[in-house]
This record gives C-alpha cells, structure tokens and sequence, in this order.
C-alpha cells in the first residue's frame, strides 16, 4: 500500500496596487488565480485555504472564492470567474477528472498466488501491471476478445469478419477463436493481402508446379517406406540371428519335448511394453551383472525384468541349455524364472515379482533394528536352504556365486526368496561344460576364489556366512569410509570372536541375556563360514541343518532351561545339546531321527 503524503499549495492575490498583478485571461499564475499539479499515485486528497486567507478588501468586487481539482488540459482561466458564477455554471457544479485505478496493491504476480482473490475471472482475461503509478493491476480481454474480464465469461471472441474496416479481407474471411484467417477463392492465390487469379502467373504454370509437388511427395514416400521395409527385415534378420546365437533353438525343442515347462520366450516388444519402453521409472535395482525393472505383462501379471549388462561367445553358445536347467528350478525359497528374451544382442531374464524389497533394505534401511532374533534366524534358514537346494538337489548342481543380502528378495510375509542368477555357473564335471566369469560383490567374495580363481560350493557358503554376520550386527559387509583395518565386516567379526570381545559387535536391539546363547552359537556357525580354507567350512546342508535346529530349540518352551534339563526332556531324539564351560555356547550334534516341530 502506498505511504506517501504530500502538502501542495500555491498563492494567488487581487490586490494590484504595484500594477504587477493584472489578471488575465489564459494565465492563472497568481493573479486571480492559481494553480499547482497534484502528483500521480495518491489515494487521497484534502483541499484548504490556509490561515493566511484575506478576503476583507476584495469580497464587495470579487465575492467568488474557490478551489477545485480538475484535469489540466480542461480548465483555461477566464477574467469573469473572477466577478460572476460563470465557472460554476460551466461545469454544472462539476469538475473534470481523470482517475487512475487499479486492483488492490498487488502486481500480477503477487495476485495470482491467491486464486480466490484474482479479479480476472474471466476465460481468455490477462493480468496487466498498472505501471503508471507502480503499483496494482488491472485486467483486460486477451487479442481477439472483447467484454468484461472480471466476471466470468465476460470476454467474449471478436468475430472479425463482420468489421472489415479494422479487420480488412479482400478473400473469404474465417472467423476463429481470438483471430480470422483470410484465404482466396479457388483459382486465386494471396498476394500482398489481395487475391489474385491464378491466369497472372502464366497459363498451366500452377498446375506444373501442383503436379510436379505431388509426384515429388509421392516419390518421397515411396523411398521412406521402401526404407522402412529394408530396416524391419534388417532387424528380423539380426533378431533371429541373436536368438540362433544364444541357443533359442535348442531351447524352443527341449521345451517341446519336455512337457509341463513353465518357461516362456517372451519378444522383446512384450517386455518393451511391459517396462514401459524400459523406463527410469521402472528401475527396481542395479548391480554390477545388470539392472532389473518392474514390469506389467499382459493380464496385469507383474514380473521382474533383467537385462544383462554383458555376455561373453562362450556364454551365448550355452546361454539356452543353462535356462533350460534354470527353468525347472522349484524351490519356495528361491525366485522362480520365468522365461527369457533372446532375440537381443544381451538376452534378458524374466523373474517373479517379489514385493517387499530386500533384505538388505530390511537390515540398513529406517525399520532394520525391529527385526526379532527369531524373524532373522528364520530367514537365514530359508536362505540357507534355498542355497542347499541349488548345491544339492538340482542336476546339475548350480552355484549361485554372488549370494549377498540384496540378493536375498523377502515377499509379503517376509518369507527369504533367494535371487539373481547372473552370477551363477552350472557346477563343471568335465572341461566342455558352461562356465561363466563371475564378478561377486566386496565384503562378500570369498578370499581363495580370489587366490585361485575357482569358484566352488564353498565359495556361496563363505558369501552366506557374511550374510549371517551382517543380521548379528546389522553393519554393512564392506564399508569404504571406514579406516583401513575395519572396511571389511568379516575381518572385524572374526577379530571381535578371537579377543572374546562378541557382544562389542552385535546388534543392541537382540543382545540380552536370553538371547546370548542363541547368538553365540550362530556367530560360531558364521565363524566356521567365514574359514579361509573351503575345505573347512561346512556345507549349506550343515548350515541349514544348523539353523534349522537353534529355530526348534528357541521356539520351545524348555530352551530356557539347562542343558541337563533340556537332555533329560530330548532324551534319545533328534539331538544333544550341551553347554561348553569356557564359552558358554551351545553344542548341538544330531543323534536320532525323531523329527520336532520346526515352527515354520
């Protein structure tokens, strides 16, 4: 809002007797009359004579005595204002004005910030600022309309046509929203403004340059789709080589011949479709093999879509036979595998959907330190047994070879399923099997593969004993900020076990007196993991089996009791369990066969 006052005046007299002050007509410059200029932008005016005011000598001759605001270029001073009520009679009581107006104090900016307020309602309005005085707006119909901007639907369009003379057309005059266009009749052309028949150009020159246009049109289509039929059959042709290359023929019979394969070659257009042409937006993780999306198939079925970052000759000669073995893996803890897309230069992998994420978004994420000991030892047992299928039970036996908690997929339920077989390799029983270069992931590779570059089954049982590292102390496996000697998360447990110094490193949302027995006896099982000799660490079924036991004996009522108690209660069942009396661990061997409830 404008502050700025002002105090104007000016003086005008009658007396004359210096001479000097004759009034004339024309002048109002202090004899008779005066004038001064009100300065723009105010709001207010208040108009006075002054104590100085004398009219005693003059009022039998001159008795009219007044003031007035008036536009400038509409008042010129007469000597019989002075002596008559000429003036007053001339403008009726009245004077002429000019107001300047605007909207509130806002510029258009400021007022559109509150919609409510906005005075210009109307459709095709715009907003101008009212720069005269600096200050406020004012509203006004856009080009091409006309009427009031601040009711709504004031500003309605000018139809052009009807005025000729401020919207001149020599042709037929189409009226459009805000504009007219102007065109000729047929056998004229625009020239200037002004319609001109087409016989001033030369007879037959338009229709040569007409029919020359329409061929050259005509010929550039036919070379464009000539065109476009070369590259689809280009492409035809490189899809089906790609898909030759990668075994797809091979796969495609033995997916005959074996009836009930749940596996499926999708085209690349289904998965472009499903990904929405592989969208950013789709992205659900990247890694060192490749980046996965989310995808939406036909039926609103949801998949994981993979592709591969690279693949070597080898790997393309074989890549169909290993999906072959890949698809008849059925396991409830591992993701099962869909199909495949060959007919690219990187063939792409089809997964389930698994919704809830990872288990490293479980463990590191903003909810991590609310997992119970018994929620995570559930899901290392199912880990575990996945990795046991795959070492023991697929034919032939498939080493996974990047197994790390991101690779670890948890569903609604947060039941384990275990995922990303990019990494893996069919177990060689002879030199013309498949083997694939695998990369693995720091913090979790196991240090003789790196020595000897031979990866085993005792390669995934070191990666899974990080694994149950990283839920004991919820630390991440390799950690490039931290001094030299404590990045690695394996080396920090291991140095944690030799100087008894456990309970420096676990968890504080698991680490109580109730829990200490359980925990040490799965950082003894991670411990024998993480051997840097394979031979010495047990295999996935023993670790399994491992797990599988501490989930019985902590979901019984007597696995709070002694171990005297807890022997005498087994008896000759399914196993012992005895405390040691320097650690304080369990020991747990199996002795029979009597199965107990494994509380899945």
């Amino acid at each position: 809002m404008m502050t700025d006052s002002y105090v104007i005046g000016c003086s005008s007299t009658c007396d004359n007797k210096g001479g000097n002050l004759t009034p004339k007509n024309g002048s109002c410059s202090g004899a008779g009359c005066c004038q001064v200029n009100v300065p723009k932008s105010l709001q207010y005016y208040q108009g006075y004579f002054n104590e100085g005011y004398n009219t005693t000598e003059i009022w039998r001759s001159s008795p009219c005595s007044y003031m007035a605001v008036i536009e400038a270029n509409e008042f010129h001073f007469s000597t019989t204002y002075l002596k008559s009520t000429v003036f007053y009679d001339k403008y009726n009581g009245t004077a002429p004005v000019v107001y300047d107006w605007a909207i509130s104090t806002e510029t258009c900016t400021e007022a559109k910030r509150n919609m409510t307020s906005y005075a210009c309602v109307s459709d095709n309005s715009v907003c101008i600022d009212n720069l005269t005085n600096g200050y406020g707006y004012r509203c006004k119909c856009s080009n091409g309309y006309e009427g009031n901007p601040y009711v709504k639907d004031g500003c309605k369009d000018i139809d052009e046509c009807l005025n000729n003379v401020t919207y001149p057309c020599m042709g037929i005059c189409t009226n459009t929203l805000g504009n007219f266009t102007c065109s000729c009749h047929q056998g004229n052309y625009m020239m200037n403004g002004v319609c001109v028949p087409n016989k001033k150009l030369g007879f037959g020159l338009v229709p040569a340059v007409v029919g020359a246009s329409v061929a050259f049109v005509v010929l550039v289509i036919t070379i464009m789709c000539a065109y476009l039929i070369k590259e689809r059959r280009k492409l035809q042709h490189i899809k089906q080589h790609y898909f030759r290359q990668h075994g797809g023929l091979l796969l495609f019979e033995e997916m005959k011949s074996q009836q009930g394969v749940a596996f499926k070659i999708y085209s690349h257009e289904e998965l472009q479709e499903a990904t929405n042409m592989f969208n950013e937006q789709h992205i659900l993780g990247q890694g060192g093999h490749g980046t996965v999306y989310k995808g939406i198939l036909k039926g609103n079925m949801e998949v994981a879509v993979k592709r591969c970052m690279t693949i070597n000759e080898q790997q393309k000669k074989e890549f169909g036979k290993e999906m072959l073995i890949l698809s008849q893996i059925n396991h409830k803890n591992i993701v099962k595998l869909l199909g495949c897309c060959l007919e690219v230069e990187v063939p792409m992998l089809v997964y389930e959907f698994i919704p809830n994420g990872t288990l490293f978004d479980l463990i590191h994420g903003n909810y991590g330190h609310q997992i119970t000991l018994a929620t995570r030892l559930r899901i290392a047992h199912e880990s575990a047994e996945a990795l046991t299928y795959l070492h023991s039970c697929a034919s032939p036996p498939i080493l996974h070879g990047d197994i790390k908690s991101s690779n670890i997929l948890l569903d609604k339920n947060l039941i384990a399923k275990v995922s990303d077989f990019g990494a893996s390799i069919l177990a060689p029983t002879d030199e013309s099997q498949f083997v694939t270069l695998v990369q693995g992931t720091c913090g979790y590779l196991d240090p003789e593969y790196m020595q000897l570059c031979q990866l085993t089954d005792k390669s995934d049982v070191y990666s899974f004993g990080v694994v149950l590292v990283e839920l004991l102390t919820c630390q991440k496996a390799f950690n490039l900020n931290a001094p030299e000697h404590e990045k690695s998360l394996s080396m920090r447990f291991l140095n944690a076990l030799k100087d008894n110094k456990l309970g420096d490193i676990l968890d504080g949302q698991i680490k109580n007196s109730e829990n200490m027995p359980f925990l040490e006896e799965i950082a003894e099982l991670a411990n024998q993991c993480l051997e840097m000799s394979g031979v010495n660490r047990p295999s996935m079924k023993q670790v399994a089996d491992n797990l599988d036991r501490l989930r019985k004996v902590m979901q019984h009522p007597w696995a709070e009791q002694n171990s005297e108690e807890l022997e005498s209660l087994l008896g000759d069942s399914s196993m012992v369990i005895s405390r040691g009396t320097s650690t304080g661990n369990f020991s747990i061997e199996r002795k029979g066969v009597m199965e107990l409830d494994s509380g899945r």
